[in-house]
């Protein structure tokens, strides 16, 4: 018998499959049948009758930082450029440990739950203290979502150049020992992981030349993937102008990074020749809409580069300048922003959807299992919820009007065939004890009495 039956549903399968009035059943933790509303469905243990609703893939979330909520909206860095920015809150950021770490990752968690993200990348590159990410790895467990750690690093601190204060920075060796640590401990390669880990050094600025050509050895060795910041603010291209006499597009080719293993976020300010050489080159790239646009850093342009054939996906980056982490939210600035820059006849919700779902899967390497509902993926997705008024009238296109009226919300989320959320609410019982203790450390970390 299937375990779980969703009824009455519109069904946003994949790119350019729709099913209205369909069913779709889940058996274990895959997706085992679909069918419209002519086929007969499967006996199932459980039935969800969806009333109607848009059902999507769960949203992949390819850009994060977790521990970042908290210093959410941290007054004196709100009117800041990215740079003077990191430099507010890096010396709180030192304040990091186990705890605080563990329940930053768990409150993030839950919220891209809340905003129909089912799998979520995390780029954490501060430690100030050991095994920071097992504890990020112990929470993705406690709740059941589906996560992807990049163990992120930086080598360069202000006394070399950098921006980072010396003790949050860390030597190579001590980075690629820890990685070998990681990947031993918690990456998963076979089908269906729960928990995969990737290489980050943060960014061009910000990490040796040698920590990228090992990390870039080690991931070739281990078959992992390789993520990191580029193009994402003019000071970055003055930085690398001074240091290496070359764009960071240029120095990002000089270290041998541009390839179909690697993923980079933001990419704001290539030439249009820098786009066309990394489509050629395989990379993906990760636009954070509200991010850039909170920081008044412009944002990548997606439509230019798909076209090219670079695959976009999108991500919330967490707190880093946006301080939420809803991907319904990004998703709909990304058609905002494609429809701003290129005119409403280039995007609709359905490119905004792809983005999101199957953009963000081929980011992480993972487009094969996530980022679809056809048959055999992986059970993870979503049945939307908006309030009745906000959808009042939309009638026609049940796909345009998820993400041009609402806000929209997970009515319920389904990960690894888990219902992870239901009528709205997270199903986790320690949340209250966990927002109590989120609110401790948060103080705690902005040194607040």
């Amino acid at each position: 018998m299937i375990d779980i039956l969703i009824c009455d549903a519109h069904l946003y399968l994949d790119q350019d499959w729709e099913i209205p009035g369909g069913w779709i059943a889940i058996e274990k933790n895959r997706i085992h049948s679909v069918g419209g509303p002519q086929q007969s469905p499967p006996q199932a243990a459980r039935v969800i009758n969806a009333g109607g609703r848009l059902v999507t893939p769960g949203l992949v979330n390819a850009h994060h930082h977790m521990y970042q909520n908290l210093t959410r909206s941290y007054a004196p860095a709100t009117r800041l450029r990215l740079f003077a920015w990191l430099q507010a809150l890096y010396p709180l950021w030192a304040g990091l440990d186990a705890d605080s770490v563990y329940v930053s990752t768990y409150i993030a968690m839950i919220e891209l739950l809340l905003g129909g993200c089912t799998t979520s990348m995390d780029h954490m590159y501060i430690h100030p203290r050991p095994r920071l990410i097992d504890e990020q790895f112990r929470a993705a467990r406690d709740i059941g979502m589906r996560f992807y750690a990049t163990r992120g690093s930086m080598t360069r601190a202000q006394a070399d150049g950098g921006l980072p204060p010396s003790d949050l920075v860390q030597d190579e060796d001590t980075i690629l020992s820890d990685c070998e640590r990681l990947v031993s401990a918690f990456h998963d390669p076979a089908p269906g992981a729960m928990g995969r880990v990737a290489l980050g050094p943060v960014s061009m600025f910000s990490a040796s030349e040698r920590i990228m050509r090992e990390s870039l050895t080690m991931a070739e060795r281990l078959d992992l993937r390789l993520h990191t910041h580029l193009g994402e603010d003019m000071e970055e291209d003055d930085f690398c102008l001074s240091m290496y006499n070359c764009t960071p597009t240029e120095q990002f080719e000089r270290m041998e990074w541009a390839s179909p293993r690697t993923w980079v976020a933001h990419y704001i300010y290539p030439s249009p020749s820098e786009v066309t050489r990394m489509a050629k080159a395989g990379i993906s790239v990760v636009q954070c809409p509200s991010s850039n646009m909170m920081i008044g850093g412009g944002s990548a342009d997606a439509l230019d580069m798909r076209e090219r054939g670079i695959k976009v996906g999108l991500g919330c980056n967490g707190s880093a300048t946006t301080d939420h982490a809803s991907m319904w939210m990004e998703t709909r600035n990304a058609m905002l922003l494609g429809r701003v820059s290129h005119g409403p006849a280039a995007m609709g919700a359905r490119e905004a959807l792809d983005m999101a779902t199957r953009g963000g899967a081929a980011c992480l390497g993972w487009d094969d299992e996530i980022g679809h509902l056809r048959p055999g993926a992986c059970a993870d997705l979503v049945i939307w919820h908006a309030n009745e008024v906000a959808l009042a009238g939309a009638i026609t296109d049940p796909v345009e009007a998820w993400l041009r009226c609402g806000p929209a919300v997970a009515g319920t989320s389904i990960v690894n065939g888990r219902v992870l959320v239901e009528n709205c609410q997270p199903t986790m019982t320690a949340l209250k004890d966990m927002l109590r203790e989120h609110a401790q450390q948060a103080r705690r970390i902005q040194k607040i009495a």
